[in-house]
């Protein structure tokens, strides 16, 4: 099962072919703190893809004119000591009218956003809050339910689960869907600052399933109602890990079982890639660690905050995109706060008998992610590009 992306499926677009080593050139929309995740859509239709990130547009193709979507804070978000309302941002027609709009998870633990899309109407686009209470660092969009529309793929209150739109009124409160039970240990183990959280077919059934660092929940055949989806106990990391960002659902080694590829620690080190056996469990293939001589080609750097599937190079493989987030609490917290914030994409190789590389190239290395790391075709020329937006500022990487 490919993942849900709302703009264009990514995963399924035929990429013209590369060289091997793909190069990117990078173009830097703004060196100042907007927010934490960006996202792109011809939101005027004028035939080119603009830019979006905290509360701004930045109009294709060459992105120089910069517009507010909406008021910015009044006063500046202070990247050293403080955070931003645009936690994580998507783009989707949900209305159904043609013009896309603009989702922003705003904080975990506060509202889900939609912005709508006025139609090229001069002010302000209007603001709905589709979701009150939107816990988990690493909150996406997926198709839960097998309908072609995304549902909101987070925590809430303390119960896992997901956040069916009503697609009569797009705009109105979505349904929380809870698949665990609400208790005072779920309360505390699944709160507004989880992290690690990530859907797709498991099981192979047709049907996504959800997954956390401690395993994965397998939808049943009828959701109609609520249920306590079964738990297939399963640690996607190390002992004692936090969790890392959007945890991947994907076959990487081509033996007909999807795979789980995951960093361990959204704040420390840990990559690796969890090799689905015939029995149902998992082989874990560490990729990288906190050393150099934890990874073949000497690479390591830390706060894997968020990683995405695409495929880079045009192989029909999906490879990884992710990076170092930059400051996520501060220049003096985390491990290797001071270190280059850098953006990678992990080339994924198969060898053909079961196994499978993943081969880093650095992208650059004065950005990196956010809590979003956002590809897609943005000068449509055939080839995915990437945009990220973070404390280092917002940037786009169009690959050459």
């Amino acid at each position: 099962m490919k993942p849900f992306l709302p703009l264009l499926p990514l995963a399924a677009l035929a990429f013209t072919a590369t060289a091997a080593d793909p190069t990117f050139k990078k173009i830097t929309l703004s060196e100042e703190f907007f927010a934490e995740g960006a996202h792109f859509a011809d939101f005027d239709h004028d035939g080119n893809v603009d830019i979006c990130a905290g509360p701004y547009i930045w109009k294709g193709p060459d992105f120089k004119t910069r517009v507010e979507f909406t008021k910015p804070a009044e006063k500046p978000y202070d990247p050293a000591k403080g955070y931003s309302d645009y936690f994580l941002t998507y783009t989707y027609d949900f209305n159904n009218d043609g013009w896309t709009d603009i989702l922003v998870f705003s904080w975990p633990g506060k509202e889900t956003w939609v912005f709508e899309n006025p139609k090229n109407q001069d002010g302000p686009w209007k603001r709905h809050s589709i979701f009150g209470v939107t816990d988990n660092e690493s909150p996406a969009l997926g198709d839960m339910n097998r309908d072609g529309k995304p549902e909101l793929i987070c925590h809430s209150g303390g119960q896992l689960g997901y956040a069916e739109i009503d697609w009569a009124n797009p705009f109105g409160p979505a349904r929380y869907r809870p698949i665990t039970p609400a208790s005072a240990e779920n309360a505390k183990k699944y709160f507004r600052y989880t992290h690690g959280y990530g859907f797709g077919d498991i099981n192979g059934d047709g049907r996504n399933d959800i997954l956390t660092k401690d395993g994965w929940f397998e939808q049943p055949t009828n959701t109609n109602e609520d249920s306590n989806w079964t738990f297939h106990q399963t640690p996607f990391g190390p002992k004692g890990a936090r969790g890392g960002s959007h945890m991947l659902v994907y076959d990487v080694n081509a033996d007909g079982r999807n795979d789980v590829i995951t960093s361990y620690d959204a704040h420390g080190y840990g990559f690796g890639w969890f090799e689905q056996n015939t029995d149902g469990s998992f082989t874990e293939h560490k990729i990288m660690g906190s050393t150099p001589e934890e990874n073949p080609h000497g690479v390591k750097f830390s706060q894997l905050h968020s990683m995405a599937l695409v495929d880079i190079d045009g192989d029909g493989i999906l490879d990884v995109v992710t990076g170092k987030r930059r400051w996520a609490h501060g220049p003096n917290g985390d491990a290797e706060p001071g270190a280059d914030p850098v953006l990678y994409w992990f080339q994924i190789k198969r060898d053909g008998k079961g196994g499978a590389q993943f081969i880093p190239h650095l992208i650059d290395n004065d950005s990196g992610v956010g809590t979003e790391v956002t590809p897609g075709d943005l000068n449509k020329d055939g080839k995915p590009d990437i945009v990220v937006a973070n404390k280092r500022g917002v940037f786009v990487f169009l690959q050459q």
